[in-house]
């Protein structure tokens, strides 16, 4: 028996209470799945799972077994990083979740370098502005902007990346000029998933302005794409909106006030039986992302 692919097996069905997705994600039959746990069951002499024609749910020695499997994993993972070291290769796949206008630009390029620098490991990218589940969705690194992470995740700080309200030159001079955030109110403001509340500050001012638009999308790519089309007046975050500014395709609007923007911070489970490449690639996202975005 190939205890690691069995082992593995037992752990996906318990993640997902069901043979048949475990199957799925794995790329394996049911039968190779079934085989797999029953010949954990064999081995171990438990029973792990309590199996009816609708649920499957783990046993008490099941839980226990659980802790120690995935334990298991997680040092067989990091062994096999390790034992290329040596030579510098590192080996293995990270699962990251990231938002879709970061996973676009920045983190894909950082992706890149790393790969041509460690060609052996594999990345997948779970894209959505959505805070993804590291447990649920199976993630070793989630990249999340926020002022503050859950207290419950590790996190460690990448890097500020600030704010801007832009719009394309068409679009502003094809209406009444915008001196103040209150003058948004009569513009077509474009916003991300459903946030109309824009943040300013001024000098001696600190104003928050309920906006509306005619489009509201979860992937700021989008809402620059229609900023630059004329269509409306995005707040995007700086990293999206640099190269666009430079190219006057996008102005900053209101230009003596600034929005917050956030930190970027990569954030996990727990530091324990963390796998070596996954502690090298944010090693690599913080020495690459030194620089705040402004």
């Amino acid at each position: 028996m190939d205890k690691i692919t069995a082992i593995q097996s037992f752990v996906e069905v318990a993640r997902c209470s069901s043979f048949t997705k475990a199957a799925d994600n794995l790329n394996l039959s049911r039968l190779q799945v079934t085989r797999h746990v029953q010949d954990i069951e064999q081995w171990l002499s438990l029973r792990l799972f309590h199996r009816t024609t609708r649920k499957v749910s783990l046993t008490n020695q099941g839980e226990e077994a659980l802790t120690y499997c995935k334990q298991l994993l997680s040092t067989v993972s990091d062994l096999q990083s390790r034992a290329h070291s040596h030579n510098n290769e590192l080996v293995g796949t990270i699962r990251i979740a990231a938002p879709i206008g970061l996973g676009q630009n920045l983190l894909f390029e950082a992706i890149e370098a790393f790969v041509a620098m460690h060609p052996n490991t594999t990345f997948q990218l779970v894209l959505s502005d959505s805070l993804s589940q590291l447990v649920d969705e199976r993630v070793d690194i989630a990249l999340r902007y926020t002022h503050q992470p859950d207290e419950q995740l590790i996190a460690r700080k990448l890097m500020f990346i600030n704010t801007v309200v832009c719009a394309s030159p068409d679009y502003l001079a094809s209406t009444n000029k915008i001196t103040t955030p209150q003058d948004l109110l009569q513009h077509n403001c474009l916003l991300h998933s459903g946030n109309s509340t824009w943040h300013f500050l001024g000098d001696n001012s600190d104003e928050k302005v309920t906006v509306k638009g005619n489009i509201n999308a979860n992937d700021m790519t989008v809402l620059r794409k229609a900023a630059i089309r004329g269509m409306g007046i995005a707040n995007l975050p700086c990293d999206l909106a640099q190269e666009y500014l430079k190219t006057k395709q996008l102005v900053k609007v209101i230009p003596t006030y600034s929005t917050p923007g956030n930190h970027l911070w990569a954030v996990y489970l727990s530091r324990n039986y963390q796998q070596n490449l996954v502690r090298a690639f944010i090693d690599f996202l913080t020495q690459r992302w030194q620089q705040d975005i402004l």
